[in-house]
Formats: structure tokens, sequence, C-alpha cells
């Protein structure tokens, strides 16, 4: 267990490319899913501060912020605030979005080293990222809807937008797959 990469060749050289292409994109959208929870908390807890004492100016009101926090506790602070709107099904989506974020975040290729990797074992851990992505997706449509709201005020929500964001997610991260996960996703074997 020394270094991570070898001399040695990986056996399964394509399937671990697209298996590392499917890890990067979704640990970018991982990245882009917390930061939108801050903004939105940063922004919420900003509209508090002027409502709570009008006076301030505008750089006084930015430096009066909390500063900003792990995921968690971003999203308890943001379920919990009065800028409203979330409803119990929307606070038990944004958990399971960060219980996927941490996934990805600390577990999104963990598949050992990369030159002694077996395909079940590749495919197997790839099912279960896929799987993540799927709850973080969700999530992020709940807190883009948010931000779209901040930041177009006047605009109406893309429906067709909202209802297509878990399926285009999938596809941007997985869709270099083919078939293949969702025919393992079925029970077929993956050996």
């Amino acid at each position: 267990m020394s270094w991570s990469l070898s001399r040695l060749k990986p056996r399964e050289p394509e399937l671990l490319d697209a298996t590392f292409l499917s890890a990067g994109r979704a640990l970018y959208l991982a990245n882009e899913f917390e930061s939108k929870c801050q903004f939105v908390l940063r922004i919420s807890n900003l509209i508090s501060v002027v409502q709570d004492d009008p006076v301030l100016s505008l750089q006084e009101a930015i430096s009066s912020l909390p500063r900003e926090k792990m995921l968690g506790a971003t999203l308890k602070d943001l379920t919990q605030h009065t800028l409203g709107g979330f409803d119990s099904e929307d606070i038990d989506v944004l958990d399971k979005a960060r219980k996927a974020r941490n996934f990805i975040a600390h577990e999104g290729v963990a598949i050992g080293a990369m030159w002694v990797a077996r395909s079940n074992k590749i495919l197997d851990h790839i099912i279960r990222l896929r799987a993540a992505v799927t709850d973080l997706a969700h999530g992020d449509n709940i807190i883009s809807q948010w931000c779209h709201g901040i930041e177009e005020p006047k605009e109406p929500l893309p429906r067709f937008f909202v209802e297509a964001y878990p399926s285009m997610i999938d596809n941007w991260v997985f869709g270099h797959f083919g078939e293949l996960l969702d025919v393992l996703d079925s029970g077929g074997s993956s050996d």
C-alpha cells in the first residue's frame, strides 16, 4: 500500500477511465451543490440582518454575517431559516443530497488499487456512485430553484428544466457507459 500509481498496468484501463470521468463530474456537482447551499444561506442571513436593522449600510450588513459552515450545519440553518419554503419532503431530499455529497467527496472512487481492481468491483462501485449522484441531483434541483428565485426574482422557474434536471445530470455523469449501468441496476451481472 505504498504509491497510488504503479508501474503495473491496470487490468481494466477503459473501465477505469470511464469511472474516473464519472467520479470527476460527480465531484464537480457535489462542490457546486455545497456552494449553492452556502449562497442561499448567506442571502437569507443578509435579508434577516437588514430586516433586523434597516439603517445598517450594506458593508456593515455583510460584515455582520455569520461565518460559513460545513454543509450539514449550513443545511440545518437553511431549512430552519425564515426565508421559508422548505417542507419536510424538501428537508429529507436535501439531507439525502448532503449524504450523497459526502459519499462522492470521500468515496467517489474508492475501488482500491487500480492495477488490481476487477470489473465487477468497479461496476458495483459505479452503481453506488450513481445512486449517490441521483440523490445529489434531486437536492441540487431544489437548491438551484432557490438560487434562480434569488438571482431572477421576476422570472418564473423553467419547469421543463426542473423536471428534466435529474435525467440530465445522470446522462452527463454516466452517459458514456451507455446502457450498461441500466442493465446492472435491473439485476444484470457485473461479471
